[in-house]
């Protein structure tokens, strides 16, 4: 990780870029995949699995004895761990559901709005150096209890064309069985639309590398609705002496192993800390199975030392980040202060993996500065708003000449009239 001291504020912009592939080659490698997927179907699905996955496939969906045999293989354990989180999610999600209200805005207008399911939805679920099926549980679980009629699964399948048994207990669980053994760019063009096999949805859903990103992202100028730019995983760590240098070590790890694009930042108020925290990290990291994956995502990251809380904080705001974890002396009175992150963990026993996997939030966040402005996966993510009015006769009579007085104004006669029209025919019968 690279060190930087109190750098200017000239600098931060640019400590805060993420790592990036060329942009012109990942929109125009896309792209084909995108347009290839679109007018051959199935076909290109199998071609790019076969180029990019190594596998060969007759069948893109996962049967009925495929997911039954890998139930089979789940330990007890795992089934009750995986459970365990169902059920806290279950419960968050659950709990932001409301009613809808009807407001009479003035006497004879009502006006309300209603939360509609979206019928059709799409969830792609990483897979290629991780069985994400904890992303089958955030995903999963809120589309179901919106109520949305068709859930398509998609998650690359490993070298011997098989899904990861733990994605398939995962949707067995929360209900999804429409799965299909599709990764990557193609992927998303086989959900946006539509195949042989495979349906096309209306929004579609997950994390995903910037090849995924971009693919969601050229989807939704062609009318498919996404949850979000999600890309490459992030953590950005808040910490002053009273952190724990053994927790920020493994927490920055927990990020870093996600992916070669992952980044992981740290914001020292207290520079004594470091030294400690980078002998940490050099042991843990010996432990780790994906250990050259997270060391290629500490040459993309950083440590940034600011003295004052004050900029600290503005740099936290600045970066956005998708994870933050504040250790802190009084956090309180940060935590209202921080107004761009994707999810807060708080204090030193708040470690990000609760968030990752079964403390009841969800884990799809915005990335790549998007907590500016997006927020994670909720229940409202799978469902949309129809706004309703009804205007009765004395409704008209008293909204009425100010719709036409605004109308006229803008000139736009033909609405004015609209107004018009009925107001004679009910002072007609009077």
């Amino acid at each position: 990780m690279k060190v930087y001291s109190n750098p200017s504020t000239d600098l931060w912009k640019r400590l805060c870029e993420r790592p990036q592939i060329a942009l012109n080659f990942l929109d125009n490698t896309v792209r084909d995949i995108l347009n290839k997927v679109k007018t051959s179907g199935d076909e290109a699905l199998k071609e790019f699995t076969f180029q990019f996955d190594k596998v060969a496939f007759t069948t893109l969906q996962v049967t009925d004895n495929e997911i039954a045999a890998a139930i089979e293989m789940i330990s007890d354990s795992l089934k009750n761990a995986i459970k365990i989180a169902a059920a806290n999610i279950q419960k968050f999600h659950d709990a932001q559901k409301h009613d809808d209200i009807k407001i009479e805005t003035m006497p004879g207008v009502t006006c309300w709005r209603k939360a509609i399911p979206i019928k059709r939805v799409g969830i792609y679920i990483p897979g290629g150096t991780a069985p994400l099926f904890s992303t089958v549980l955030m995903l999963g679980i809120p589309a179901v209890i919106a109520g949305c009629e068709e859930i398509i699964l998609c998650t690359p399948p490993d070298k011997n064309g098989d899904i990861h048994p733990t994605i398939l207990f995962t949707a067995e669980l929360v209900g999804i069985t429409k799965i299909y053994k599709v990764g990557g760019a193609q992927a998303i063009a086989a959900m946006a639309y539509g195949t042989e096999t495979i349906p096309n949805v209306y929004k579609i859903f997950g994390p995903g590398n910037q090849y995924v990103t971009k693919a969601k992202q050229i989807a939704s100028q062609d009318g498919v609705a996404i949850d979000m730019p999600a890309g490459p995983s992030e953590v950005l760590v808040l910490a002053d002496s009273s952190a724990s240098p053994s927790f920020i070590a493994a927490d920055l790890l927990s990020q870093a192993e996600h992916g070669e694009d992952s980044q992981v930042m740290l914001v020292l108020l207290d520079e004594s800390l470091l030294p400690a925290i980078q002998g940490e990290i050099s042991e843990q990291i010996k432990t780790l199975p994906r250990r050259s994956i997270a060391e290629k995502a500490l040459d993309n990251s950083s440590v940034i030392i600011l003295n004052e809380r004050k900029s600290a904080v503005a740099f936290v705001n600045l970066y956005a980040p998708e994870h933050l974890i504040i250790n802190l002396h009084n956090e309180d009175e940060v935590i209202e202060q921080i107004y761009n992150a994707g999810s807060v963990f708080i204090g030193n026993y708040s470690a990000e993996a609760f968030g990752d996997y079964a403390s009841g939030t969800n884990h799809t966040l915005p990335t790549n500065g998007y907590a500016k402005a997006f927020s994670g996966v909720s229940l409202d993510s799978f469902m949309k708003y129809t706004t309703y009015q009804q205007v009765t006769d004395d409704g008209l009579r008293r909204l009425g000449p100010a719709v036409e007085e605004m109308a006229a104004a803008e000139e736009l006669y033909g609405h004015k009239n609209a107004i018009t029209i009925r107001l004679k025919e009910l002072n007609a019968k009077q």
